[in-house]
Protein backbone atom coordinates (compact mmCIF):
# COMPACT_ATOMS: atom_id res chain seq x y z
CA UNK A 1 0.00 0.00 0.00
CA UNK A 2 1.30 3.42 -0.94
CA UNK A 3 2.03 6.19 1.53
CA UNK A 4 0.26 8.52 -0.90
CA UNK A 5 -3.30 9.59 -0.31
CA UNK A 6 -5.01 10.09 -3.65
CA UNK A 7 -7.64 12.76 -4.30
CA UNK A 8 -10.92 12.08 -6.12
CA UNK A 9 -9.49 13.67 -9.26
CA UNK A 10 -6.33 11.52 -9.10
CA UNK A 11 -8.39 8.36 -8.55
CA UNK A 12 -10.49 9.14 -11.64
CA UNK A 13 -7.33 9.78 -13.67
CA UNK A 14 -5.79 6.51 -12.48
CA UNK A 15 -8.93 4.49 -13.28
CA UNK A 16 -8.79 5.70 -16.90
CA UNK A 17 -5.65 3.60 -17.37
CA UNK A 18 -6.57 0.11 -18.67
CA UNK A 19 -3.80 -1.45 -16.55
CA UNK A 20 -5.57 -0.51 -13.32
CA UNK A 21 -8.38 -2.64 -11.94
CA UNK A 22 -9.32 -0.21 -9.19
CA UNK A 23 -7.98 2.71 -7.22
CA UNK A 24 -8.85 4.13 -3.82
CA UNK A 25 -7.52 6.85 -1.55
CA UNK A 26 -4.62 4.66 -0.43
CA UNK A 27 -4.15 1.86 -2.95
CA UNK A 28 -4.00 0.95 -6.61
CA UNK A 29 -4.82 -2.54 -7.91
CA UNK A 30 -2.97 -3.33 -11.12
CA UNK A 31 -4.10 -5.92 -13.67
CA UNK A 32 -2.32 -9.29 -13.68
CA UNK A 33 -1.47 -8.82 -17.36
CA UNK A 34 0.28 -5.54 -16.61
CA UNK A 35 2.22 -7.09 -13.73
CA UNK A 36 3.41 -9.95 -15.93
CA UNK A 37 4.38 -7.62 -18.77
CA UNK A 38 6.18 -5.29 -16.34
CA UNK A 39 8.27 -8.12 -14.86
CA UNK A 40 9.18 -9.42 -18.32
CA UNK A 41 10.11 -5.90 -19.52
CA UNK A 42 12.21 -5.41 -16.40
CA UNK A 43 14.08 -8.65 -17.10
CA UNK A 44 14.77 -7.32 -20.62
CA UNK A 45 16.50 -4.30 -19.06
CA UNK A 46 13.84 -1.58 -18.82
CA UNK A 47 13.78 0.56 -15.70
CA UNK A 48 10.69 0.42 -13.44
CA UNK A 49 9.89 4.08 -14.11
CA UNK A 50 10.17 3.63 -17.87
CA UNK A 51 7.85 0.61 -17.79
CA UNK A 52 5.18 2.61 -15.97
CA UNK A 53 5.60 5.67 -18.22
CA UNK A 54 5.34 3.49 -21.36
CA UNK A 55 2.04 2.10 -20.05
CA UNK A 56 0.57 5.58 -19.61
CA UNK A 57 1.08 6.15 -15.88
CA UNK A 58 1.69 9.63 -14.52
CA UNK A 59 4.54 9.33 -12.00
CA UNK A 60 3.54 12.66 -10.47
CA UNK A 61 0.29 11.01 -9.33
CA UNK A 62 1.47 7.55 -8.28
CA UNK A 63 4.82 8.69 -6.91
CA UNK A 64 8.32 8.40 -8.32
CA UNK A 65 9.31 5.50 -6.05
CA UNK A 66 6.13 3.47 -6.55
CA UNK A 67 7.23 1.71 -9.79
CA UNK A 68 10.37 0.40 -8.10
CA UNK A 69 8.42 -0.81 -5.03
CA UNK A 70 5.81 -2.53 -7.17
CA UNK A 71 8.36 -4.29 -9.35
CA UNK A 72 10.28 -5.56 -6.31
CA UNK A 73 7.11 -7.22 -5.01
CA UNK A 74 6.01 -8.47 -8.40
CA UNK A 75 9.43 -9.94 -9.25
CA UNK A 76 9.49 -12.01 -6.07
CA UNK A 77 5.92 -13.20 -6.72
CA UNK A 78 6.81 -14.05 -10.32
CA UNK A 79 9.93 -15.98 -9.27
CA UNK A 80 8.04 -17.99 -6.64
CA UNK A 81 4.75 -18.66 -8.43
CA UNK A 82 5.20 -17.67 -12.08
CA UNK A 83 2.44 -15.91 -14.01
CA UNK A 84 -0.12 -17.90 -12.01
CA UNK A 85 0.94 -15.93 -8.92
CA UNK A 86 -0.72 -12.81 -10.31
CA UNK A 87 -3.94 -14.57 -11.28
CA UNK A 88 -4.84 -16.22 -7.96
CA UNK A 89 -5.45 -14.71 -4.54
CA UNK A 90 -2.67 -15.86 -2.24
CA UNK A 91 -3.19 -13.77 0.89
CA UNK A 92 -3.56 -16.01 3.92
CA UNK A 93 -2.50 -19.18 2.08
CA UNK A 94 0.75 -19.57 4.05
CA UNK A 95 -0.83 -18.93 7.40
CA UNK A 96 -0.86 -21.84 9.80
CA UNK A 97 -3.67 -20.27 11.79
CA UNK A 98 -4.83 -21.84 15.00
CA UNK A 99 -3.54 -25.28 15.88
CA UNK A 100 -5.91 -28.05 14.92
CA UNK A 101 -7.88 -29.71 17.63
CA UNK A 102 -7.03 -33.21 16.49
CA UNK A 103 -7.48 -35.92 19.09
CA UNK A 104 -4.29 -36.36 21.12
CA UNK A 105 -2.93 -39.60 22.46
CA UNK A 106 -3.28 -40.24 26.19
CA UNK A 107 0.51 -39.84 26.59
CA UNK A 108 0.42 -36.43 24.89
CA UNK A 109 -2.51 -35.31 27.02
CA UNK A 110 -0.70 -36.43 30.18
CA UNK A 111 2.55 -34.71 29.16
CA UNK A 112 0.65 -31.49 28.40
CA UNK A 113 -1.25 -31.64 31.72
CA UNK A 114 1.98 -32.24 33.66
CA UNK A 115 3.65 -29.28 31.97
CA UNK A 116 0.66 -27.09 32.82
CA UNK A 117 0.70 -28.24 36.45
CA UNK A 118 4.43 -27.46 36.70
CA UNK A 119 3.82 -24.00 35.25
CA UNK A 120 0.93 -23.28 37.63
CA UNK A 121 2.94 -24.50 40.65
CA UNK A 122 5.83 -22.22 39.69
CA UNK A 123 3.42 -19.32 39.26
CA UNK A 124 1.90 -20.08 42.69
CA UNK A 125 5.34 -20.13 44.35
CA UNK A 126 6.23 -16.85 42.69
CA UNK A 127 3.03 -15.18 43.91
CA UNK A 128 3.59 -16.46 47.47
CA UNK A 129 7.11 -15.01 47.48
CA UNK A 130 5.81 -11.73 46.11
CA UNK A 131 3.15 -11.51 48.83
CA UNK A 132 5.78 -12.21 51.50
CA UNK A 133 8.04 -9.48 50.14
CA UNK A 134 5.12 -7.04 50.10
CA UNK A 135 4.30 -7.90 53.72
CA UNK A 136 7.91 -7.35 54.74
CA UNK A 137 7.99 -4.02 52.92
CA UNK A 138 4.81 -2.90 54.76
CA UNK A 139 6.29 -3.91 58.14
CA UNK A 140 9.42 -1.87 57.43
CA UNK A 141 7.32 1.19 56.53
CA UNK A 142 5.43 1.00 59.84
CA UNK A 143 8.61 1.07 61.89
Amino acid sequence: MSKNIYTEFQIKELEKNPNIISASERSISYSPEFKTKAVKDYKKGKSPSQIFIDQGFNLEIIGKKQPKRCLQRWRSTFERFGEEGFLTERRGKGSTGRPTSKPQSVEDQLRKAEARIKFLEAENDFLKKLEELERQALKKKRF
